[in-house]
C-alpha cells in the first residue's frame, strides 16, 4: 500500500516537472528520489534534538540540483519539515540527515566517506562506485533510467534503518558489486 502511494507521488512529481519543462531533467528526478528516501529511512532518535527538528537535505560540493533542491523545503516527511542546505566542506555537515555528495567531490571521496562512516547521515551520490566505497545510496544509470543501489552494511553502520519497501526497489551493493534487487 505504502509502495503504491510512493510510486503515485513520484509519478505526480515527474508529470509536474515534465509539464513545466517539457522534459524531466535528471536532477529533478534525483531530487524526487531524495524526498522519497526521507519517507523510507528511519533515523535514530539522537539524530534530532527535538521532535520538531527538520530533516535537513544537504549537497556537498557543486550543486547540480538548483531549484529542484529548494522545492523540497515545501514538503514534510515523517511529520517533519524539510530543509535544504548547500555545503562546501564535510565538516559543515553537522545538521544534515541526507547528504548528497556531488561529483565535484570525487577526488576527496575516500576522506569524505571516512569522516561520515559512523554519523547518522544517509549518504547519497551519483559517483560511480559510491556505494561500494562505503556510501549508502548510489544513483545508477540503467538503460537510460535512473535506478539506485543501497549498501545496507553502510546504512547499519550509520545507525539508519531502511524500509524493506525501499530495499525491494534497490540493487543491494556489497564491496563494489550488486546483489540482485531491481535493476
Amino acid at each position: 500500500m505504502v509502495l503504491c502511494v510512493w510510486l503515485g507521488i513520484w509519478a505526480v512529481l515527474a508529470m509536474s516537472v515534465r509539464a513545466e519543462t517539457g522534459v524531466l531533467p535528471e536532477f529533478a528526478l534525483k531530487s524526487a528520489y531524495l524526498y522519497q528516501f526521507t519517507l523510507f529511512v528511519e533515523w535514530p532518535a539522537e539524530a534530532f534534538s527535538t521532535p520538531n527538528d527538520p530533516i535537513v537535505v544537504c549537497v556537498l560540493g557543486d550543486d547540480p540540483f538548483g531549484p529542484f533542491l529548494d522545492a523540497l523545503t515545501q514538503k514534510t516527511s515523517q511529520g517533519r519539515p524539510l530543509q535544504a542546505q548547500r555545503i562546501q566542506r564535510v565538516q559543515d555537515s553537522g545538521d544534515c540527515h541526507v547528504l548528497f555528495v556531488s561529483a565535484s567531490e570525487r577526488a576527496r571521496l575516500a576522506a569524505v566517506l571516512a569522516s561520515l562512516a559512523h554519523r547518522r547521515i544517509l549518504t547519497v551520490s551519483d559517483i560511480e562506485g559510491f556505494a561500494g566505497a562505503g556510501g549508502i545510496v548510489e544513483f545508477v544509470p540503467v538503460e537510460k533510467k535512473i535506478r539506485f543501489g543501497i549498501n545496507l552494511a553502510a546504512a547499519k553502520q550509520s545507525g539508519l534503518r531502511i524500509s524493506s519497501k525501499l530495499l525491494s526497489l534497490a540493487m543491494l551493493v556489497k564491496h563494489g558489486t550488486s546483489e540482485g534487487g531491481a535493476p
